[in-house]
């Protein structure tokens, strides 16, 4: 399976249902960028875009997302980085890595869920002796 180097970028209202090697479809009506994986194995990569999960940089000519995409749950559990339509390959990471990455955007998707909330819903904020206390108990 060929890895790509570079990918280019086609915005659509809807997702096609065939997905063309080397291109990333972006769906801005839909805050969704999809492509085939770059290793070559022809798995879908469908990359939400929010701030909580995927940026998109549109530089006129190229785009890039941000973060890495890590796709640990296929196969291939390719690694790499989208940056002005060039594929970045970034190394393997290990369970443990990818254990705490997992960790991190489920943090990152509840604090954004919880932005959308009205205020009166939100949780008030921790004080500083109370993260302080949890930072010295954490293992």
């Amino acid at each position: 399976m060929p890895q790509l180097n570079r990918i280019q970028h086609e915005y659509v209202e809807f997702i096609p249902a065939r997905l063309e090697e080397g291109r990333l479809y972006i769906s801005q009506k839909y805050r969704t960028a999809t492509h085939l994986c770059c290793c070559g194995c022809g798995m879908e990569v469908v990359t939400p875009l929010s701030p909580a999960k995927w940026q998109l940089s549109d530089h006129w000519a190229t785009v890039s997302l941000h973060p890495s995409i890590g796709n640990w749950s296929f196969p291939c559990r390719s690694h790499y980085w989208i940056s002005h339509g060039k594929i970045r390959w970034a190394g393997a990471m290990s369970d443990q890595q990818i254990k705490r990455v997992r960790a991190n955007d489920h943090r990152a998707i509840e604090f954004e869920a919880q932005m959308d909330r009205p205020s009166e819903e939100k949780v008030p904020p921790v004080s500083w002796g109370k993260r302080f206390i949890a930072w010295l108990r954490r293992p």
